[in-house]
């Protein structure tokens, strides 16, 4: 049987669903953050990656699985991803949150990925705001190494939306 490669938006909106009535914080990253930072839909994307408040772990894998997801790569604690035979990938990165709201991720080396406070924000997107990483962040990760296709298409959208915003802020 052919796995599910492609993340819908209706996809999308479930795992936020879902991440909702966990009551944690979460925002949503790479692909499908670039988009919901645009307000909408680019381009297909292969996964979800929802960056989340590591505290709820346990609790954010038990609800995984009950809704049907099964591991599928665990590196923990930098990241672990998920399938669903209908909702397909989803990629998580658990943050350790600080009180004054920066964070950080562990990565798979043993270090940590530090993570400023203003780069966890939120935007419009289908009649909802979404929690979401920053434009700056979105651009800051997408850096120092060699980008993919889709990976150059959302940077080029979204400097030209942070170019636009800066224009009409001039006006």
């Amino acid at each position: 049987m052919d796995k599910k490669e492609i993340a819908t938006k209706e996809d999308l909106i479930k795992v936020i669903n879902l991440l909702d009535s966990l009551k944690m914080r979460y925002w949503i990253e790479g692909g499908w953050g670039v988009d919901i930072l645009l307000g909408k839909e680019n381009r297909d994307h292969r996964d979800i990656d929802v960056d989340f408040d590591a505290e709820f772990t346990g609790i954010l894998l038990d609800a995984l699985k009950r809704k049907g997801f099964e591991i599928k790569t665990d590196w923990s604690p930098s990241r672990i991803e998920l399938y669903h035979p209908k909702l397909g990938y989803l990629d998580i990165h658990p943050l350790l949150i600080n009180e004054d709201g920066s964070a950080r991720q562990a990565d798979t080396q043993g270090g940590w990925f530090e993570l400023e406070a203003k780069w966890f924000s939120t935007a419009l997107f289908e009649g909802r705001v979404i929690p979401c990483i920053s434009a700056e962040a979105q651009m800051l990760f997408h850096s120092g190494y060699d980008l993919r296709d889709v990976d150059r298409i959302d940077m080029k959208n979204l400097r030209l939306a942070v170019l636009e915003s800066k224009a009409e802020l001039e006006d």
